[in-house]
């Protein structure tokens, strides 16, 4: 097929998909998780529409990079400090010490080559997807929402890091890339600090300010620029590009906090660019590359699945008890539930993976379709939860008055 018309399959699948979903407000699912299937259904394993060319790749990758800086600029610094950071620091400590037991297990009983991959993959959660689930539940500002958000944000930086740091495609030694690993966060904050001190020009932010909303978009070509310089670097210092991307987002959350409401809509512009263009076509590629040939070749394949399922929700699960001492049983339930959400990590995982040939075409499947089953799941349940123990309070509290 041409690959044009390739492109322009995927651009229609991408803007189906949430219209359709829209159109059918009852139906509560991801369209993260509708637009892989979508993938699925038009790539080589079941239809063969199309295939992953050179476009859709670079549209895909692209989009990969745009997820990553909204998922750093999703992280809210303010509230990863004291007692809630001691807290998500525990529990990722919990959880990965989980995932590695379970990776060594899933070792011995050869069903996959890397122990540390898989633990490193399964300690994700998916912060893009877990705080819109907090903000439609107006739970992200209570103690409930910041404890979920500060440990899927502990969760997303740490699994990035790691996975840069153990698994880049570079073949120096972990010390070696240690020592790159920190001369390329010595980078990010000289850029940093040198932002913040542009910020005090009086002619640079005026000029900013007038050019911001006109076709220039001068802020959104800056954190465009920002976003695939710290890409490039990244892999220069031997780093995964993953790793430059979500900086990208962290920098611009951390020194463009914008006190003043001078460009308020600047973010939102990012978000249009982003989910409105490039990022629908990563997940959509994704499901394209989804092996499921590999997947159904035989039952013990298929059986790996749930496995892999379990894997994520004790994981990720099961740490959520140290919660419990701030919230109720119940929402300990429901944080468990939302941290053992994960998916596009588990994509980019078994995307390099495969390339690193440390975990196979079956296993690789076998995680995303796990993950899209989280996705699936994890979060309709969860708010089930939280929505009865909603209408319960609300019903026991005439009965106390």
């Amino acid at each position: 097929m041409d690959s044009l018309a390739g492109l322009l399959i995927v651009a229609v699948v991408a803007f189906g998909v949430p219209l359709g979903l829209g159109l059918v407000p009852r139906l509560r699912l991801p369209a993260v998780a509708l637009e892989i299937l979508a993938g699925i259904l038009i790539g080589p394993s079941v239809l063969g529409w199309v295939d992953v060319d050179e476009p859709i790749r670079i549209f895909s990758t692209v989009g990969l990079a745009f997820l990553l800086l909204i998922a750093g600029l999703e992280v809210d610094f303010d509230r990863l400090r004291g007692r809630t950071l001691h807290l998500a620091l525990a529990g990722y400590g919990v959880s990965f010490g989980i995932a590695l037991a379970a990776g060594f297990l899933l070792k011995a009983g050869n069903l996959v080559k890397s122990p540390l991959l898989i633990a490193i993959a399964v300690s994700a959660t998916a912060l893009g997807i877990v705080i819109p689930i907090l903000k439609d539940a107006r739970e992200i500002e209570t103690m409930f929402g910041q404890l979920v958000v500060a440990g899927a944000s502990v969760a997303e930086v740490a699994t990035i890091v790691l996975l840069s740091l153990f698994f880049s495609g570079e073949s120096s030694g972990v010390g070696s890339k240690l020592v790159l690993l920190l001369a390329f966060g010595g980078l990010v904050a000289a850029v940093g600090f040198f932002i913040l001190g542009a910020e005090h020009s009086m002619r640079l932010t005026g000029t900013l300010a007038r050019l911001q909303d006109t076709t220039a978009q001068i802020r959104v070509r800056g954190a465009f620029v920002l976003l695939l310089g710290f890409v490039v670097a990244a892999e220069q210092f031997g780093a995964e590009a993953i790793l430059g991307a979500f900086l990208a987002g962290a920098i611009l959350k951390l020194v463009d906090r914008d006190q003043m409401m001078t460009h308020p809509q600047f973010r939102l512009k990012l978000e249009a660019a982003g989910f409105g263009v490039f990022v629908p076509f990563f997940f959509v590629t994704s499901g394209i590359r989804f092996d499921g040939h590999a997947l159904f070749a035989s039952g013990s394949i298929v059986a790996r699945v749930p496995l892999f399922l379990v894997v994520l929700l004790l994981a990720r699960g099961l740490p959520a008890l140290v919660y419990a001492r701030l919230v109720d049983s119940r929402k300990v339930l429901v944080a468990g539930l939302l941290q053992a959400t994960s998916l596009s990590f588990l994509v980019v995982v078994t995307q390099l993976g495969q390339s690193l040939d440390l975990i196979t075409a079956a296993n690789s499947a076998a995680l995303v379709a796990a993950g899209l089953l989280s996705v699936l799941v994890f979060p309709i349940t969860g708010l089930t939860i939280l929505r009865r123990a909603d209408a319960s309070s609300h019903v026991a509290e005439p009965a106390a008055a």
